[in-house]
């Protein structure tokens, strides 16, 4: 890494944008961000690599968050316009700004189940930057009191805590940045370290599963993701784990949400009441992991990411043991039902362009039953030695993570061409804009999958059955780790209420 990244001049992080004059191609902005002790507020110190003329927040709010702004050397105050600070003419090379925090935190509805000490608040609020070409960098490094951590989504700096590098984006939404006296922990998996940050609630006494387990947990479902092709598609994302009040008989993880900003960013809802098991049988995080084996599709294509990942949590959850082959299988089948009767009138780029709540099914089943289809054709072609896998595979070598967003039609020429062969663009081509919906049901007939009624039933001598074997064929070693995890935190006995 160049000296110049790595010189101990901070950042402040976060993808609050912001606009800037005469900023070149290669420019390092280096952000110095110190946090006062009660989580009150930011003082932030920008030093730009080249002169900017403006600088804006990308949340229509941050103006009124900004206590003072000032160009270095200078006690004069820099006025605003229109949430726009107003620089000198000819630009500045430094400037400094103060944010007020805890009104910041009022703005992210997590905090109000957080306990004291604990802080969400999203960079849009208060990062104050110039616009990032492609090559241009912004350098972060926190100043924060003894006992308080931060995780954010950037690239960590080796080496060097509380550093990191911020580039261009999607800005997908509002990445978290997580301040204060939470359980952070750095979980290995292949191909990855991921930083998760586990929250703490107001109400510890409701929990089921302690810090150690949760981590646990977080660490299995990126594993499951690990088994599309031997490592994890993101080497370094941020995991934020939020407790939230379940409901009596509702998922264990109620939400979950992956937000490409700045980096890649994974938030995960979770009813701390409930049990470890409860956890590894819950599809949401596996869900939200596979994502990220896919770039940011933009809005009106996400009919397909949501898609690809609902086809993978099910055949990834039976490779891990979590599901047997015929809950899996079964799973597939109920959603493409309701996708297949959701909405008939509209094609799945009309329902995701226009936000349609009732084509809600369309829009998450539409792209699984092109995975399925994709998978089937390039395995049936190459007697297995080409899969979705495999070409997925091809795609996070060559282009993972993005840095910008991408359309379906260009997402899927470039599988197309990473497989040597047209099977992702003629799908799309076929079904993308026309009524109604894939229909898979004579694919699944080939592959032994028989429909009666609701339920499904698994033929062994199905024309295409060992394809469907090797879809969700169980990987042994994860298998055994699940049931070993499962075992190793039943035999410690009931987790104390409270206890971290």
């Amino acid at each position: 890494m160049p000296a110049a990244i790595r010189t101990p001049l901070a950042c402040l992080a976060f993808g609050l944008c912001l606009t800037a004059g005469a900023a070149r191609a290669g420019d390092v902005h280096r952000y110095r961000v110190e946090l006062d002790a009660d989580l009150s507020r930011l003082e932030v110190q920008a030093r730009f690599g080249a002169p900017v003329a403006g600088v804006t927040a990308r949340s229509g709010d941050a103006g009124e968050l900004l206590a003072e702004a000032w160009e270095c050397g200078a006690r004069t105050p820099i006025r605003m316009r229109n949430q726009r600070m107003l620089l000198p003419v000819g630009g500045v090379r430094c400037m400094n700004y103060t944010v007020d925090l805890a009104a910041a935190a009022r703005q992210h509805d997590a905090n109000r189940m957080l306990a004291p000490g604990n802080v969400v608040v999203s960079p849009s609020l208060w990062l104050w930057q110039p616009p990032l070409d492609d090559d241009d960098v912004i350098d972060v490094q926190f100043v924060l009191p003894e006992g308080v951590q931060v995780s954010v989504p950037w690239q960590p700096v080796a080496g060097e805590p509380r550093h990191y590098l911020l580039r261009s984006s999607p800005e997908s939404a509002d990445a978290p940045a997580v301040f204060g006296d939470f359980a952070r922990r750095e979980v290995a998996v292949p191909g990855a370290v991921l930083e998760v940050a586990v929250l703490r609630s107001r109400e510890p006494a409701r929990r089921g599963v302690d810090v150690s387990q949760i981590v646990d947990w977080v660490q299995a479902a990126a594993t499951d993701v690990t088994l599309a092709y031997g490592r994890f598609p993101n080497p370094s994302p941020q995991v934020v784990v939020i407790p939230v009040e379940g409901r009596r008989g509702g998922s264990a993880v109620p939400y979950g949400e992956v937000i490409r900003d700045g980096g890649e960013s994974v938030e995960l809802y979770v009813d701390e009441s409930r049990s470890l098991d409860a956890l590894l049988g819950d599809w949401t995080a596996t869900h939200e992991f596979s994502h990220l084996m896919l770039p940011y599709l933009v809005r009106e294509h996400r009919w397909v990411s949501e898609g690809f990942a609902q086809y993978y949590q099910n055949v990834l959850l039976a490779r891990s043991g979590a599901y047997d082959a015929e809950r899996a299988w079964q799973e597939l089948y109920a959603g493409f039902e309701r996708g297949r009767l959701s909405r008939p009138e509209l094609s799945p780029n009309d329902a995701a362009e226009r936000g349609v709540r009732t084509a809600r099914m369309k829009i998450y089943w539409s792209g699984a039953a092109l995975a399925l289809m994709a998978d089937v054709k390039l395995r049936e072609a190459s007697g297995g030695a080409q899969t979705l896998d495999t070409v997925l595979e091809r795609f996070q070598a060559c282009c993972l993570p993005s840095r910008r967003a991408w359309t379906a039609p260009e997402f899927f020429a470039r599988l197309d061409a990473l497989a040597g062969q047209s099977v992702f663009l003629p799908l799309y081509r076929r079904y993308a804009d026309a009524a109604g919906f894939p229909d898979p049901r004579p694919l699944l007939a080939r592959l032994g999958v028989d429909a009666d009624g609701k339920t499904v039933r698994l033929r062994r001598d199905g024309a295409l059955a060992p394809v469907r074997f090797a879809i969700t064929a169980p990987d042994p070693a994860a298998a055994r780790a699940r049931e070993q995890l499962a075992a190793s935190h039943a035999s410690a006995g009931p987790h104390a209420p409270g206890s971290r």
